[in-house]
């Protein structure tokens, strides 16, 4: 059945909850219909073909947005994608508790970049779009000092949040933050918001 878009309602590709709570923490009603793409092979081709992250990052939210436009005539429909940067190569996110130790030992004691990119579609156009990066600092632990950190994060938040929930206990991972706190959770709202209200 065709979804009908309410007045001064978005359409969230994205199965996020984070993303949104986000939305709705900043007063912007939203109905969630996911784009159900595969990301892997996409994020991969493109990292063939010597996307940067950034690329990476917008592409997918772009792929994400245009998709279920497409679907949902006249709909505004935003899609977003974040990647981790680390010496501009991509982490990706963990498939399992191993995956994700690994993860946090190429992150500890480095810089890295936290890239959130959204776009906004209709009628299967990207009509706008947004990237934004965070810098972050891990500090440095022992393989102890992991396991345990591991140990206190839920299952869906590890697989989720690329290993760190900055809201919640990843925040206690950073000696610095330089950066949004919204864009770290995948969303850089501030400009979103910018946007719409030009639109309508």
């Amino acid at each position: 059945m065709k979804y009908t878009q309410q007045k001064n309602e978005i359409i969230l590709a994205s199965k996020s909850k984070v993303r949104k709570e986000i939305l709705e923490r900043n007063s912007i009603s939203c109905k969630v219909i996911t784009s159900n793409i595969d990301e892997e092979p996409i994020k991969q081709s493109l990292i063939n073909q010597g996307a940067s992250p950034e690329l990476v990052s917008k592409n997918l939210a772009e792929i994400k947005a245009t998709k279920v436009s497409l679907l949902n005539e006249d709909s505004i429909v935003l899609g977003a994608d974040s990647v981790i940067d680390i010496e501009n190569k991509i982490l990706s996110k963990p498939k399992n508790r191993e995956e994700a130790l690994e993860n946090l030992k190429k992150l500890n004691g480095k810089e890295h970049y936290l890239i959130s990119s959204v776009t906004i579609a209709k009628n299967g156009s990207m009509i706008w779009n947004y990237t934004d990066k965070a810098k972050l600092t891990m500090k440095k632990f022992n393989l102890d000092q992991l396991v345990d950190y591991l140990s206190k994060i839920s299952d869906n938040a590890l697989y989720s949040y690329n290993v760190y929930q900055i809201e919640g206990e990843g925040r206690n991972l950073f000696s610095n933050i330089d950066g949004d706190r919204e864009t770290i959770m995948g969303l850089p709202v501030k400009k979103i918001k910018e946007y719409l209200k030009e639109i309508k």
